[in-house]
């Protein structure tokens, strides 16, 4: 979310149009990586989780983006790669930045495997602004 707070705060300051995105790929949920996910987002698990987790966690997002400053606001959620997902709706929406938090860019899962914010910043047609959203 600290990602979705610097969105809006740039957006509210140059008075422009906000598209909160987030693409995912649902997946079935065993208790084991439930535990796992709340264990890593803490009192965020909850976006992840849900009968609609996508919708759920970006309709929240918007209303925070609002909140925090940006006057026009539009919410996609997306299934299917992330990184696809993500240059997809910058292409569609015509962006002229793309906005990421920096989680995945750290430990040898995502030296190993690459991580959404790497992936995107190598791959983009914009400029692209890692957040630091890990502590």
């Amino acid at each position: 979310m600290r990602a979705v707070d610097r969105a809006a705060e740039l957006a509210g300051a140059c008075q422009a149009r906000l598209v909160v995105a987030l693409a995912h790929q649902p997946r079935t949920v065993d208790e084991g990586t439930a535990a796992d996910a709340r264990a890593a987002l803490g009192s965020e698990a909850h976006l992840a989780f849900g009968t609609a987790p996508g919708e759920d966690a970006v309709r929240r997002a918007g209303d925070r983006a609002r909140a925090a400053g940006a006057r026009s606001v539009d919410t996609v959620a997306a299934v299917g790669a992330p990184v696809e997902a993500l240059l997809d709706i910058v292409r569609r929406e015509d962006a002229d930045l793309l906005v990421v938090g920096n989680r995945g860019l750290s430990g040898l899962r995502g030296r190993l495997l690459g991580s959404v914010p790497a992936d995107v910043t190598r791959r983009a047609t914009v400029d692209v602004l890692v957040v630091h959203t890990t502590d």
